[in-house]
């Protein structure tokens, strides 16, 4: 049994993740038409601009949507919004980077694409520095890393997201009514610790992460798209009524929590990963960057309203996951149970990208009668390991923001505009360009070390926060 890379995978079939996975086109495009040209024209398996948009937006929506409105609360109801367009704006303007990046090497090698390690490794391939050319082939085992940790951080969110919807739905069943206009304290009913909950899925989540090819996948990813588009539209539908009056929310939140909104939403600004090979599956990739900024605007607008709109709606008593403030009736509920079961099966998809750099690694060294054997292990191993992370860190605010601040902001704002400082540097860069990169790499980098800091410090020494009768979490 050969264990392959995304290489010769087709992109679609992994087009609802919050990042996508590194690929290449076929082996049978690596000869240009032309030399000095990056385009591709006429594929079987390209997509158009629309494809591609709607491939950008639901890789861009998951569960760090979802935190946001508790995000704003950290940041401050004025406070909140502006960072997050100004989030917004640095790392959209680090994924054109990146493409810059791509093309460049693209047209200087005459190769038919490069993805995010193959960019970085080829950048410090460039430098002025002769240590960085030296060890240029770290560039891609840091961005391999980041992005382990990155996708492993995902899945660990999604087991303690399903434990906590989950466990809030069975206590508050005998509860639950057919009123949805009043939501109504209700007496949950004591079950099992989340962190049972947590046990309970992951023998399911074992057999799910068995299905080896994305072909497969593709039916559950159909099946997530659509569970969580009916959710997002229920949850809209909720929040913008009745808004109470925002009077009493603060401008500006205290500093200490400012950190925790900065993981919160670069944890969902970074869809960086996916950037390349969705431009590399478009038809005429001219067209990629105008789509691009297109497609995040629309993600920008969304999360600053959902954000905004669910901390006015909500207030003080926001959650981690707004779903686990919508009313005790059947039909929120439901909404609570769909989105769980779009989760459930992106957990397979997101899983897909650290088991493709890892397996290989030990499958290359096993007997051949073994292959399947290790394989299917080192899967088990891993999805065990992210529900025991998960179990650790039971907090679904403190989990999301603390993989936002220590991968997230590296492969969204730390790594491109270094990478372009090295791409670029000998061939000439403006004073101007070369203080931007540095100053978002900084602020980048100070994100990283305080947003991680303040998540672990919340972990070791919580706060007093008040106690809400519709909390899941595992410990308070």
């Amino acid at each position: 049994m050969s264990t392959q890379r995304l290489r010769n995978e087709d992109y679609h079939d992994y087009s609802s993740t919050d990042v996508s996975p590194e690929e290449s086109p076929s082996e049978g495009l690596n000869n240009l038409s032309s030399p000095g040209s990056y385009q591709r024209f006429g594929q079987s398996n390209s997509t158009t601009w629309f494809q591609t948009l709607i491939h950008l937006l639901k890789g861009n929506i998951g569960t760090g949507l979802l935190g946001l409105p508790l995000a704003v609360k950290n940041a401050g109801i004025v406070m909140g919004p502006i960072s997050l367009l100004i989030i917004g704006i640095v790392a959209v303007h680090c994924m054109g980077i990146l493409v810059k990046c791509a093309h460049h090497f693209c047209r200087r090698l005459n190769k038919s694409f490069v993805d995010y390690g193959d960019t970085v490794m080829y950048g410090l391939e460039s430098s002025p520095c002769s240590w960085l050319r030296n060890h240029a082939h770290w560039g891609r085992r840091v961005v391999d890393f980041f992005l382990i940790v990155t996708q492993l951080g995902f899945c660990c969110v999604y087991f303690v997201f399903l434990a906590d919807n989950f466990k809030q739905v069975i206590e508050a069943a005998n509860g639950t009514t057919n009123n949805c206009h009043n939501n109504e304290t209700v007496i949950l009913t004591p079950t099992m610790d989340s962190r049972l909950y947590m046990l309970s899925f992951l023998p399911f989540l074992v057999l799910l992460v068995f299905i080896r090819n994305l072909r497969a996948l593709s039916i559950f990813s159909l099946l997530a798209n659509i569970t969580m588009l009916v959710s997002l539209v229920m949850i809209y539908q909720f929040i913008v009524q009745r808004i109470p009056d925002p009077s009493h929310l603060p401008l500006v939140a205290p500093w200490k929590t400012y950190p925790l909104f900065f993981g919160t939403a670069i944890f969902s600004f970074e869809g960086i990963g996916m950037v390349l090979p969705l431009e590399n599956k478009m038809k005429d990739p001219r067209k990629f960057p105008l789509i691009l900024y297109l497609g995040m605007v629309i993600v920008t607008i969304l999360y600053i309203s959902l954000g905004c709109l669910g901390y006015l709606q909500f207030g003080a008593n926001i959650q981690g996951s707004i779903t686990l403030n919508l009313p005790n009736c059947w039909l929120y509920q439901s909404v609570k149970l769909l989105y769980s079961i779009g989760i459930f099966f992106t957990y397979a998809l997101q899983f897909y990208v650290p088991a493709e750099i890892i397996i290989p690694f030990f499958v290359s060294r096993a007997p051949e009668h073994c292959e399947l054997v290790v394989d299917l292990f080192v899967r088990t191993v891993l999805v065990c390991l992210t529900c025991i992370l998960a179990i650790l860190i039971p907090r679904l605010d403190l989990v999301i923001s603390l993989v936002g601040s220590v991968s997230s902001s590296a492969l969204a704002l730390i790594i491109p505009p270094l990478l372009e400082v090295t791409t670029f540097y000998s061939e000439g860069m403006s004073p101007l360009t070369i203080f931007k990169d540095a100053l978002i790499s900084i602020l980048g980098f100070v994100g990283f070390v305080v947003g991680t800091y303040e998540a672990l410090y919340e972990l070791i020494q919580p706060s007093n926060a008040p106690i809400f009768i519709n909390s899941t979490r595992a410990f308070i």
